[in-house]
């Protein structure tokens, strides 16, 4: 009865949407779960992949490697003390290692491994179990091209080498690619998950961009973001970077891209025949998402959008499907950057392309499809030298100018959407926006 009564509660919270938030102790369980498929199915695969067998993770409390965050079960917040981890894959056997060095079990999947009235040293115990399973490769998180696969800190890596055997110190080596590897790579129940996610997202959307958040004369692009971001906490749920509203009309003219962003005024009053447009993500069950919407305020008599912003959102859509078709396994990112560009162009569109992976963290690691300032491709980054893997999601992200004559003036059409790059291809994971969302909706029972 009491999980009943607290799923119709959370429910409550949810009116009028589709999807219900779990309670915290319903999250957990779920969170645990996928760790233990993430730890046993997947992880070996991927150390096979990379010809890793042995992968070391060392961080402190409240620095956590962020690879190892992502490891933690749901009830560790954080680290403890120095925690430590450990994973051999023996593939031979087919079997693989979970280790902690620490004083505790770190959830289910990964048991204890030290015990401190034998070994009161703990740089000791380490390498004692290096010894024990002698590994061909011991990977490390450090890069240069990740920041997210560089995580060990500057004490823990000098202590470690100053502690570890001589004899061993040939087989250290960069674990970006493992690390990077499980950041990106997204299992089968996650992407069910992730639907539910990204629907949770449109729906608060189309909720902030409608008559029950927004007064056109009244209200205000600042209150908006507000909204959406009390909503996302009156969810209970947690937003990754604070929403942002933006307007383009008529007497304004286009301005830099980063005004969208960072250089916007803030409290425009909206106005009726403004083009609206936001940048909004929420955090659930340890994914992200990243999505950017268009609204249009009507005018009073109108029923609709203007045909030309209607055909300008066109364009827009056209510059995701030259790049989503061009979206190919092996590919880099640079690779797709150029050639979706060049389609894009070659149909008469000027289009600027800077999608991300998308996933354990809201700019993740893995293949990068251009940069809004690097439209000439990446340099020594995820986008010139990591491929395009399957079972990954990518903020697909990117705008198109458009002249619009009756605005005597140009618009950017900035759009941005959850995808899955599976084994079959690309797919939206929750669909994509094709019609400007209006303010107010039009209630088709009344004439005008």
């Amino acid at each position: 009865m009491r999980i009943i009564l607290l799923l119709l509660f959370f429910s409550s919270l949810l009116s009028g949407y589709s999807q219900q938030v779990l309670p915290e102790s319903q999250r957990a369980k779920v969170i645990d779960e996928i760790l233990n498929v993430r730890f046993n199915d997947l992880l070996p695969g991927l150390m096979d992949q990379t010809e890793i067998d042995m992968w070391i993770l060392i961080s402190r409390e409240y620095n956590e490697d962020p690879v190892l965050r992502t490891m933690l079960p749901a009830t560790w917040l954080n680290a403890r003390r120095r925690t430590i981890l450990l994973f051999y894959r023996n593939k031979e056997k087919n079997t693989i290692d979970k280790l902690a060095v620490a004083r505790y079990n770190v959830g289910e999947n990964i048991e204890s491994a030290w015990d401190k009235q034998k070994e009161p040293n703990q740089w000791k115990r380490l390498v004692q179990l290096i010894e024990e399973r002698n590994p061909k490769k011991i990977g490390l998180n450090f890069s240069k091209d990740h920041n997210i696969a560089d995580g060990l800190d500057k004490t823990d890596y000098e202590e470690f080498m100053k502690n570890l055997p001589k004899k061993l110190h040939s087989r250290v080596t960069s674990a970006e690619q493992l690390a990077v590897r499980w950041i990106e790579t997204r299992t089968e129940r996650e992407m069910v998950i992730y639907n539910q996610l990204v629907d949770i997202t449109h729906d608060i959307i189309a909720e902030a961009f409608s008559e029950k958040v927004i007064t056109p004369g009244v209200t205000t692009t600042t209150e908006v973001e507000w909204w959406m971001r009390q909503k996302v906490t009156d969810l209970g749920l947690r937003t990754w970077f604070h929403p942002t509203v933006d307007v383009q009309r008529t007497s304004e003219k286009l301005v830099g891209h980063l005004y969208s962003f960072s250089g916007r005024p803030d409290n425009m009053v909206i106005l009726p025949g403004d083009l609206l447009h936001c940048d909004f993500g929420i955090t659930y069950l340890r994914l992200n998402t990243d999505c950017q919407e268009l609204a249009y305020v009507l005018k009073p008599n109108e029923v609709e959008a203007p045909v030309f912003l209607r055909e300008a959102m066109k364009k827009g859509n056209q510059v995701q499907d030259f790049l989503t078709d061009n979206m190919i396994a092996g590919k880099t990112g640079n690779e797709i950057l150029a050639k979706s560009l060049a389609d894009a162009k070659a149909a008469g569109l000027r289009p600027a392309i800077y999608t991300h992976p998308l996933g354990s963290y809201g700019h993740s690691a893995g293949t990068t499809i251009g940069m809004w300032d690097a439209q000439g491709g990446v340099m020594k980054d995820d986008g010139e030298n990591y491929p395009l893997n399957p079972n990954t999601v990518y903020a697909i992200e990117l705008n198109t100018t458009v002249n619009i004559p009756e605005w005597k003036r140009d618009i950017r059409i900035m759009l941005e959407e959850a995808g899955f790059f599976g084994e079959d291809g690309f797919r939206y994971v929750n669909g994509r926006q094709t019609e400007l969302l209006l303010i107010p909706r039009h209630k088709g029972y009344l004439e005008r």
